[in-house]
C-alpha cells in the first residue's frame, strides 16, 4: 500500500475500507451457490435458487453475529453499486426478437397477465397495510421474474433492505409450494401439455422453478413454459422504466434531464439489451456477461441480507405471505382465463 501525506491515497484507502464487507458478501454468496449446486445434483433443478439462499444466509449472519463496523462500508457498497452494475449486465440476457416468436395472441395474453398481476398485487398488498415500496416489490416479483425483478426495481423505488428481504424470502418460499402443486391442476382444468406450459410460464415465480414445474410433466410443457417465462422476463425493462419515471416524476423539479428520471443502470440495461438484440454482442460474450450478472446479483443479495435482522422481517411476515398468496391466486386465475379466452390450445 502506498502512503501519501500521512495516509493511504484515496483510491487505496477506499479499497481497504470496502474489502472486509465485500469479502464477507462474496463468501456468503459462494455458500449460496454451493447449496444450489447440491440441489441441482440431487434433483436436477434448483428449486430454491442460490440467490435466495445467499439472502437468507446473510440475514442469519446479521441476526446471529450482528454487523461489525469494519464490514459496514463494503456491505453497503455491494448491496447498491454492485447490484446496479449487475442490472446493467443483465441486459445481455435479454433478446427482444423473442417477443415476436411468441406470436401476437400469446404475447398479448402475457402482457395482459403481467399488467393485471402487478395492479392486483399492489392493490392487495396496500389493503393488507403493507408500505407502497414493499407492495411494488411483491407485485413485480410475482408478475414478472421473481428475484431479478425485485432486485432491479428495488433501487429504482428506493426500497430498503428489509423490504427486499421480505419480498424475496417469503415469495420464494411460496413459489416452491406452487411448483409442487401446479401439476395437480392439469386434470382439474383439462389442460393440454401445451396449455399447461403456458399456464406455468405465466404463473410460476422464477425461471428455475418453471423448469422444475414443467419438464417433470412433459418436454413440450417445459419448452413452452420456458418461452413464456422468458417473454415475461423481457417485460422487466419496460416495467422498471415505468416505475423509474413514476418515482422520479413524483418529486422532480426543474427542466428535463434523462438521468434525473431514469437511473444510469436502467439506461445501461436497455443499451446492453439493444446491443444483444441487434446481434452486436457475440453469443459467447453475451452468455459470459449474463452469468457474471447472475453471480454479482447473488453477491449483492448476500449483502442485502447482511443489512437485515430476521426479527424485523417477522413483523410483516404474515401480511407479506398473505399478499403473495392472494397475488398468486389472482395471477393464476387471470392466466387460465386468458388461455381459454384467446383459444390457446396447441
Amino acid at each position: 500500500m502506498v502512503a501519501k501525506a500521512g495516509g493511504l491515497v484515496p483510491t487505496q484507502a477506499r479499497l481497504v475500507e470496502l474489502a472486509p464487507g465485500v469479502g464477507l458478501a462474496v463468501a456468503i454468496a459462494v455458500a449460496g451457490g454451493l447449496m444450489q449446486a447440491v440441489e441441482e445434483r440431487l434433483i436436477g433443478h434448483a428449486i430454491i435458487e442460490g440467490l435466495v439462499v445467499a439472502l437468507l444466509l446473510g440475514m442469519v449472519w446479521r441476526t446471529a453475529f450482528g454487523l461489525r463496523k469494519q464490514f459496514a462500508a463494503g456491505v453497503s457498497f455491494t448491496a447498491k453499486q454492485v447490484l446496479e452494475f449487475a442490472i446493467v449486465l443483465l441486459g445481455a440476457s435479454v433478446d427482444f426478437p423473442t417477443l415476436l416468436k411468441a406470436g401476437p395472441g400469446l404475447l398479448l395474453a402475457i402482457v395482459i397477465a403481467v399488467m393485471v398481476g402487478i395492479s392486483a398485487s399492489v392493490a392487495i398488498s396496500r389493503l393488507l397495510g403493507l408500505n407502497p415500496r414493499l407492495a411494488v416489490l411483491i407485485a413485480v416479483g410475482n408478475s414478472i421474474c421473481g428475484n431479478s425483478a425485485i432486485a432491479a426495481v428495488a433501487p429504482v423505488i428506493h426500497a430498503d433492505a428489509e423490504d427486499v428481504a421480505s419480498s424475496i424470502a417469503l415469495t420464494a418460499v411460496l413459489g416452491v409450494a406452487v411448483v409442487l402443486t401446479l401439476p395437480l391442476l392439469i386434470p382439474v382444468f383439462a389442460l393440454s401439455f401445451y396449455q399447461y406450459g403456458v399456464f406455468a410460464g405465466m404463473t410460476v415465480y422464477a425461471v428455475p422453478q418453471v423448469l422444475a414445474a414443467t419438464f417433470a410433466v412433459s418436454t413440450i410443457s417445459g419448452q413452452v413454459g420456458t418461452l413464456v417465462k422468458l417473454v415475461r422476463v423481457l417485460l422487466l425493462g419496460p416495467v422498471v422504466l415505468f416505475f423509474s419515471l413514476r418515482n422520479r416524476a413524483a418529486g422532480a423539479q426543474g427542466g428535463f434531464k434523462l438521468t434525473s428520471y431514469v437511473p444510469w443502470f436502467i439506461i445501461g440495461f436497455l443499451l446492453v439489451a439493444a446491443v444483444r438484440s441487434f446481434g452486436l454482442l457475440p453469443s459467447e460474450v453475451a452468455n459470459a456477461t449474463s452469468q457474471l450478472s447472475k453471480w454479482l446479483t447473488v453477491v449483492a443479495m448476500a449483502a442485502l441480507g447482511l443489512g437485515v435482522d430476521i426479527r424485523s422481517v417477522r413483523k410483516v411476515g404474515a401480511r407479506v405471505a398473505t399478499a403473495v398468496l392472494l397475488s398468486l391466486l389472482v395471477l393464476g386465475s387471470v392466466s387460465l382465463a386468458l388461455i381459454f379466452a384467446f383459444g390457446i390450445r396447441t
